[in-house]
């Protein structure tokens, strides 16, 4: 790199249109950090999203971004990283689209250990769509599709990522933008599929759920804490009510889904020749000159 990274970089004219207070402005601006942190140009990185008030996010930064439909980040996500590994792959999506109707594609992405970051704005309500309840909402909310409250209970996508096979598990909190900028960051320096869940409010369809609920809760890892003791692991995985922790919950160095790809051994395939020999007569790489 020719020059050294700065927030400026991933600066963009595009204003949020996101509810005054939301946690979405103190999401975006700790993925802005943790890019710079990493010393990544804004060429560097893709981001992916799908359908939601969280998902526009990428539409607010100077970087590569491309906004899937609703529950599909992940298997976007998944095929930009095999065609380049070399490539920072992060999504920024909601609890609905990770856990609800993109729930397959979060559980396979557990268990294959593909390099990509996914952070997840929870906000436990379907925000975009005026205030249905969300996978992560508990039993007993009060929405306008259920006014009798939510009979189901909310996934609990820290204990369910542990137990699909993730090797890298973290949750941050919107009010404390210093720590989640930092554990964005080791989630991105991850070798393989890195889950961060962010609660953050949702001011306007999900006011019971405010700063205050979460800052009389959460609470942050101590120094002591070792991510990776599994046993550990999973007693903080449990733990949910009076008290949320805080950071980096579980981690395990094991190689990620690219790393074992045949086909990738030979380097990246966007870095390939089209056609190495020329096939019925036709040349690939003329054609795909013609579009650059």
């Amino acid at each position: 790199m020719s020059k050294e990274v700065s927030l400026s970089d991933y600066q963009y004219p595009t204003e949020p249109t996101w509810c005054p207070g939301c946690g979405d402005f103190a999401i975006l601006r700790s993925v802005k950090a943790s890019l710079v942190d990493l010393g990544l140009a804004p060429h560097e990185s893709l981001l992916v999203s799908g359908i939601g008030c969280g998902s526009k996010l990428l539409h607010y930064m100077n970087v590569n971004g491309f906004h899937s439909i609703h529950g599909r980040p992940v298997p976007v996500a998944t095929g930009a990283k095999l065609a380049n590994p070399d490539l920072n792959v992060v999504i920024t999506a909601g609890d609905g689209d990770s856990y609800g109707i993109g729930g397959n594609h979060f559980l396979h992405a557990c268990r294959r250990n593909i390099g990509i970051t996914h952070i997840v704005e929870d906000n436990r309500v379907y925000g975009l769509t005026k205030g249905q309840y969300s996978p992560t909402s508990h039993k007993g909310f009060v929405t306008k599709t259920s006014p009798e409250g939510a009979i189901e209970p909310p996934v609990r996508p820290v204990p369910t990522a542990l137990t699909s096979g993730a090797t890298f598990i973290a949750r941050a909190f919107s009010g404390n933008v210093k720590e989640m900028t930092e554990i964005f960051a080791e989630a991105m320096r991850h070798d393989g599929y890195a889950l961060v869940d962010v609660l953050q409010p949702c001011v306007t369809f999900n006011p019971g759920k405010s700063y205050d609920f979460y800052n009389d809760r959460v609470y942050e890892l101590d120094e002591g804490y070792d991510p990776t003791d599994r046993q550990a692991a999973e007693e903080k995985a449990r733990e949910w009510g009076d008290s949320i922790p805080l950071g980096i919950i579980y981690r395990e160095d094991k190689p990620s889904y690219e790393e074992q790809v045949p086909a990738l051994s030979e380097g990246p395939i966007v870095k390939r020749s089209l056609n190495p020999e020329k096939r019925s007569g036709v040349d690939l790489e003329e054609i795909k000159e013609s579009f650059i």
